[in-house]
């Protein structure tokens, strides 16, 4: 690896790049899935591949392969060079990236049990056990069980002098029963919405998620919503549940503080933000108990790594303090990119860790790490017996944004009735609209650290091509003031 990556970098400053980077990357996945019990899919699949990323004449150039040979990384190397010459044509201005990130380091994500050293048998009759015992539950049409197996192996390297070697682990898996009647479906979901969590470590995750012992809750709870009450319309108290607070910090938080959308290179493929740069320090974006962090440093978090794709360490990063839009997601161009366009010294604009590719044959973009809302002081039990009246809603079952970040609506698959301080009747369709500020404005409380824990998100879509990404979401329950709920809006 050294041997090949000294060899693309020497090339491309050869060719006449000023700066140039190259990730070597090895991975494998492995997934299985069940449906009324059968297994309806498993797949071993390994792939391996290079890519270089080059500044010359002032513009990016990328190139990939998958051939790991002398030949061909001198051939992509110098076609990246070609492609940034291109591109530089165009007469924007010069890629400046601020200060040099220098580090030699290794990352190896911590677990317990290597997830490919369990038998694949042992695997399917795990999620078979599970997929039965949803089948047990009468009124159930289909049940479905999955588990997901990753591993990554990535070294990258600099002309500024970086060599980073990093050993990536990820599991996830999940179940979900559908019930069809009355001319609908419903449809309930474990341990996450649509059926997967995923975080980083090993097999034990799959362990600690029980799910065949979760099998027969989730199925009743689905031919239940058939006969349940629509969710009535009406402006109330909102408590979301941890998972469906995941997705909406996802969307309204994660997305809207991307720096390359403010800046308009991430525009077509799902939006820019409404997050402009002026709006830094000034913004209130939430009611003071709001707290926003992009932290790449927590143990179990999808978005948890060493380093991001451009060699720059993981951090902590705040987003909103006390309600105050305070920072974003960032890559080292875009953040000498704000520093100019705030006037400031570029020179001390650092990257907040933030790029990441979606894999060897793509460039980095700016990406969510783990954008969590921190921990409060209530406990479940405290917070709906401080609520007289209103909605409780958890776990996602529709999404919709508006190209800013603004204006949303979500569904969800389950919601039950506050009265009097208790939890009441099941509801079906359930869903919520809002505006993003007006929203986390309307926050007055937040669930402690013992209902908190970080959610994955393994299939945030975004550039073009399109790359997927892996991202975690801290939250725990929380409630929100006046919104208006319905099961049609």
């Amino acid at each position: 690896m050294r041997e090949l990556a000294d060899l693309a970098l020497d090339t491309a400053h050869a060719r006449g790049a000023t700066y140039s980077d190259v990730r070597i990357v090895q991975r494998r996945t492995q997934q299985i899935a069940t449906r009324n019990g059968v297994v309806l899919n498993a797949s071993d699949a390994q792939e391996q591949g290079f890519g270089v990323r080059v500044i010359a004449g002032g513009a990016w150039g990328f190139s990939s392969s998958s051939r790991l040979s002398r030949q061909e990384v001198e051939r992509v190397a110098a076609e990246a060079v070609e492609i940034a010459r291109a591109s530089a044509t165009v007469g924007k201005e010069p890629v400046d990236l601020g200060p040099p990130e220098v580090h030699v380091d290794s990352y190896r994500t911590p677990l317990q049990i290597d997830p490919f050293t369990i038998p694949l048998e042992e695997k399917m009759s795990l999620l078979l056990a599970a997929d039965a015992a949803m089948q047990r539950v009468k009124g159930i049409n289909v049940a479905r069980a999955s588990a997901v197996s990753w591993q990554e192996n990535k070294t990258f390297a600099s002309s500024e002098g970086s060599w980073i070697e990093q050993e990536l682990w990820e599991v996830g898996g999940g179940i979900v029963a559908y019930a069809m009647g009355n001319g609908e479906m419903q449809q309930r979901s474990y341990p996450n919405s649509f059926a997967r969590d995923q975080r980083t470590g090993g097999w034990e995750i799959i362990q600690e998620m029980d799910l065949p012992g979760n099998g027969e809750r989730v199925a009743s709870e689905a031919v239940a919503l058939l006969t349940a009450d629509p969710c009535p319309s009406q402006v109330t108290t909102l408590i979301l549940g941890p998972t469906q607070l995941a997705l909406q910090i996802h969307e309204s938080c994660g997305h809207p503080t991307e720096l390359d959308r403010v800046f308009g290179s991430e525009a077509a493929y799902a939006g820019t933000s409404f997050l402009t740069p002026d709006k830094l320090n000034e913004l209130r974006y939430g009611s003071p108990i709001v707290n926003l962090t992009a932290d790449a440093t927590i143990p179990g978090g999808l978005g948890t790594f060493g380093y991001d794709d451009e060699g720059v360490p993981a951090q902590r990063v705040p987003l909103v303090r006390a309600g105050i839009f305070v920072g974003y997601l960032s890559s080292r161009e875009t953040m000498v990119q704000l520093a100019k366009t705030k006037g400031q010294d570029p020179a001390a604009a650092r990257s907040g860790g933030a790029m990441r590719a979606a894999g060897w044959n793509r460039i980095p973009l700016v990406r969510m790490t783990n954008v969590s809302l921190e921990p409060g002081e209530w406990t479940l039990e405290d917070l709906v017996a401080d609520t007289d009246a209103g909605i409780y809603m958890e776990m996602n079952r529709s999404w919709s944004i508006d190209d800013k970040r603004l204006n949303f609506q979500f569904g969800t698959e389950v919601a039950r009735e506050i009265r009097n301080g208790k939890m009441g009747r099941l509801l079906k369709n359930a869903l919520y609209t809002g505006m993003t500020p007006q929203f986390w404005g309307a926050c007055d409380a937040i669930c402690n650290a013992d209902h908190w824990r970080v959610w994955g998100t393994p299939n945030c879509g975004k550039g073009q091509p399109s790359q997927v990404a892996h991202t975690g979401h801290g939250a725990a329950p929380a409630r929100f003031r006046n919104i208006q709920i319905g099961s049609k809006l």
